[in-house]
C-alpha cells in the first residue's frame, strides 16, 4: 500500500521538525561545551550537557520510529482505512513529543544564549 497524503505530509512535518530540534541542541551542546571547558565543575552547565544530549538522542529514536510506522501500514492485518488511521494516531502522538521537545530545547536554548 503506498502511503496517503495526509501521511506523508506528517512524516515530512516530523522531519523538518526534528531537523530544527537537531540544529538547536547542536548549538546548545557547543555553546554548552565552551561553559563546561571554562568551568568544568559547574555541575548546571554539565546538566545542560546531559540534556543536549539526550536530546540529541530522542531526535535519533524518533527518526528510527517514523520507517516503522510507515511500514506498518503496508504489513496491516487491518482494512486500509484502519492501518492508515492507526499509522496518522502514531504519527500525531510522535508529533506531539516532538513539538513539545522543541520548546524546551528552544527555552533553554535561548536562556543559554543570553548568559553569554
Amino acid at each position: 500500500m503506498s502511503v496517503p497524503s495526509k501521511i506523508a505530509g506528517l512524516i515530512e512535518r516530523l522531519n523538518q521538525e526534528l531537523n530544527e530540534i537537531e540544529r538547536e541542541a547542536t548549538n546548545g551542546l557547543a555553546l554548552t561545551t565552551t561553559i563546561v571547558e571554562r568551568f568544568p565543575n559547574n555541575f548546571t552547565a554539565i546538566q545542560l550537557l546531559t540534556f543536549w544530549k539526550t536530546t540529541l538522542f530522542f531526535v535519533e529514536t524518533s527518526r528510527d520510529r517514523i520507517p516503522s510506522i510507515r511500514e506498518d501500514i503496508g504489513l496491516a492485518k487491518m482494512t486500509a482505512k484502519e492501518a492508515v488511521k492507526e499509522a496518522a494516531d502514531s504519527l500525531a502522538t510522535e508529533l506531539v513529543r516532538v513539538l513539545e521537545t522543541k520548546t524546551k530545547v528552544s527555552g533553554v536554548k535561548n536562556r543559554l544564549e543570553k548568559l553569554q
